[in-house]
């Protein structure tokens, strides 16, 4: 992962343990001291909160603690790999698209941002300017041709 992503998950992370994890332990002692926990949903919904915001801490800490940050000035934009910025052609319909390939945690589509572990990104894995690639995506088969492969520092 980039140090910027593993920098935002670390700031993430302080950020559910600081402030979330309070609100949460605050919520539920709010609805417990409305009476009867057997019938009090704001209770039960509050420590259901609770739980999924803990499994998500514990999910962070697990994937901080096995982050390997990419070297970036160790990169080639010779072949695709972990952190390149892919220029290419859907050769089924002409039009152009253009990615980058990151760690799964820092896949954002609307940044154009693809998971490493994505059809896409897997197909495109080595593959040099002027490759042509044929992909199995979820919706069939997608040929692309490599444009350009840049590495953006």
């Amino acid at each position: 992962m980039s140090q910027e992503g593993y920098d935002n998950l670390v700031a993430e992370l302080q950020h559910l343990e600081s402030v979330e994890r309070p609100k949460a332990s605050a919520a539920i002692a709010e609805a417990a001291d409305k009476g009867d926990l057997s019938e009090n949903s704001e209770y039960d919904a509050a420590k259901e909160a609770q739980a999924h915001l803990e499994a998500r801490i514990n999910e962070m800490k697990m994937t901080i603690a096995q982050a390997k940050i990419v070297d970036m000035s160790r990169l080639s934009n010779e072949a695709v790999q972990i952190m390149s910025t892919v220029e290419m052609t859907n050769l089924g319909n002409n039009s152009k698209m253009k990615y980058t390939i990151v760690s799964e945690s820092e896949a954002n589509l609307k940044l154009g941002k693809i998971s490493i572990k994505t059809p896409i990104a897997q197909g495109l894995l080595n593959k040099k300017v002027g490759d042509e690639v044929e992909i199995e995506i979820p919706r069939g088969k997608i040929k692309l041709r490599v444009d350009k492969i840049s590495i953006d520092l």
